[in-house]
């Protein structure tokens, strides 16, 4: 521009014309003209200081940006995303209900309670009558993290049938999205997916029969020092089991809710009770079974043909093994000297030195043998669990010579067969065991699967037993009743078959055990029923048959299960 310039002034100063634009152009035509004013300030360089510190600035800057960037994406770009959905949309569950359960009458035992309790989450209610708490067992809700993101969606039964049938009860929880603003305000809500509520179950248990069932094993614990007690009643045609109890037992109320500082202590109290609150003395507790083993040794001596119903054994009170080495005999106790019995009286007086001879031998009284002990017992399903459908089924143990090498490294002894033969030594049963082994008994000879859930597929195993020994061992235990030691079971209006037991515990033999099993009615039997009450003194005058008495007498005068 400057060289258009200076060409056309030098080409007007040639003609000597003077172009009216070159008044404002040259400033030489303006004496008073500044020319640093525009120029010369234009064309000053900055200071080289001043370079550096913007080079510098600008590198600060673009470092700062940057590691903010990286900050934000990189190192807390998850907790950004995270907001940046909290500030839009989130996917939350909606609970679904879980299936009530019902008694086979209808009476409900557990259900939900609304949406009240945990945020939007069915609060799970249980029946505050006692007994229940074993066999309904507690659940856990769905819980979340401190950012209210569920992490668990449904309920977890923890024991009972709540554990048992937890596919059944639980549902599908349905789903919906909600508009959240950066207040965490609900803006607005979608459902998605509708939930799916679980499925009611009925029961086969009769709530008044279970709660009846445990106040009487609980109030005979309570009146005479028994530490704890079991007790159960089933159907002996189908299996299905109308009262099963365990005593004592937690409030499992508290364990699904459990919010107040006092409960919480209750629970943590429950968990570390010696009482043992929340065993299921009924399906995992396992007892010496003492005489009610009886039957079936005495079935089996049938069978095998050890001795007829009518041979006559004289009880003296001991049986006695002379030491052909010239030391001490060695005495077997009976618990009383009963004189001549045969099978059907020996059964209803209980006589120990009856069984010690069928089951060990005597003289020239040929014995089972504890081989054939074991095979008989197992027949019957002990050692086995019955498969009922409850949680943590434990089984018990028949002593045999292989079992007392394993435990204790010695040689298996007569006396071990005298002992076994009578339910002691190392004889262990739960009360499901011995309860599907006398329905057997009753029912003509099968083995019953006990179950809880109405309307589940009945089990069978024929056991093939000869009609005729099994009038013998019913005779026998009706007997018992009649003028034996079941006679606390006289109960009018009702004929029960019963077999009583009593089993010592201990070195010293201070505690004991006791144990009433049976069917009823006799004439046309229907329902057996197991009860064991744990570690009583043993002097103790008032056993399970009390308990016994008391349920029957009261389903007698409330219900049509006697007739």
């Amino acid at each position: 521009m400057f060289r258009r310039i200076f060409a056309h002034r030098i080409s007007k100063q040639a003609s000597f014309e003077i172009d009216p634009e070159d008044v404002f152009l040259d400033a030489r035509n303006i004496p008073t003209f500044n020319v640093d004013q525009l120029e010369g300030h234009l064309e000053k360089p900055l200071p080289m200081y001043m370079s550096y510190v913007f080079l510098i600035g600008c590198i600060a800057l673009f470092l700062a940006f940057s590691g903010r960037l990286f900050s934000m994406q990189i190192v807390q770009g998850d907790s950004y995303q995270e907001k940046s959905d909290k500030n839009h949309l989130r996917s939350t569950p909606i609970f679904a209900h879980r299936g009530t359960i019902s008694d086979r009458n209808g009476e409900l035992l557990a259900w939900n309670d609304g949406t009240s309790g945990v945020g939007d989450i069915p609060k799970r209610r249980y029946t505050t009558t006692s007994g229940f708490s074993h066999i309904l067992g507690y659940v856990s809700y769905p819980k979340k993290d401190s950012s209210g993101i569920f992490w668990q969606d449904e309920y977890l039964g923890k024991d009972g049938i709540e554990k048992v049938y937890q596919q059944k009860l639980q549902g599908v929880a349905g789903e919906k999205v909600i508009a959240i603003n950066a207040h965490q305000e609900v803006e607005a809500e979608n459902v998605t997916i509708d939930p799916m509520h679980g499925e009611n179950i009925k029961l086969t248990i009769d709530a008044g029969v279970q709660a009846k069932l445990y106040e009487s094993i609980a109030s005979l614990a309570h009146r005479v020092g028994y530490t704890g007690g079991a007790g159960v009643i089933m159907d002996i045609h189908t299996g299905e089991v109308l009262a099963l109890t365990s005593y004592p037992e937690y409030n499992n109320n508290i364990m699904t809710n459990a919010s107040s500082s006092e409960e919480k202590a209750r629970v943590t109290s429950d968990l570390q009770s010696s009482s043992k609150k929340f065993l299921n003395r009924a399906v995992s507790g396992v007892f010496t079974p003492g005489s009610t083993v009886k039957p079936f040794v005495a079935i089996a001596a049938l069978m095998e043909g050890v001795i007829t119903p009518e041979k006559n054994i004289f009880s003296s009170g001991a049986l006695v093994i002379k030491n052909k080495y010239g030391g001490p005999d060695t005495v077997f106790k009976d618990w009383k000297a009963h004189g001549y019995v045969d099978m059907r009286e020996a059964l209803a007086v209980s006589s120990d030195e009856y069984f010690y001879q069928v089951g060990g031998g005597y003289m020239d009284q040929p014995g089972l043998g504890i081989v054939r002990i074991d095979e008989y017992a197992r027949m019957f399903g002990f050692g086995t669990t019955t498969g009922i459908d409850l949680p943590n089924e434990k089984s018990g143990t028949i002593p045999t010579p292989e079992w007392k090498k394993e435990v204790f490294g010695e040689d298996w002894l007569l006396g071990n067969t005298y002992h076994t033969s009578i339910g002691q030594y190392g004889f262990q049963l739960t009360p499901l065991e011995l309860i599907r082994g006398i329905a057997s008994l009753a029912n003509g000879g099968y083995l019953v699967t006990p179950h809880t859930l109405l309307g589940k597929e009945e089990e069978k195993v024929d056991l093939n037993l000869d009609p005729q020994h099994l009038r013998v061992i019913n005779e026998g235990m009706r007997q018992g009743v009649l003028d034996g030691t079941g006679r606390v079971l006289q109960i009018p209006g009702v004929s029960v078959a019963s077999k009583s037991g009593t089993a010592e515990l201990g070195v010293k033999k201070d505690l004991i055990n006791s144990w009433v099993s049976g069917y009823f009615p006799y004439e046309n039997p229907k329902y057996a029923f197991v009860i064991i009450m744990e570690k009583g003194d043993v002097h103790i005058l008032q056993g399970a048959v009390f308990a016994a008495r008391e349920t029957i007498e009261w389903m007698r005068d409330n219900t049509e299960y006697t007739k």
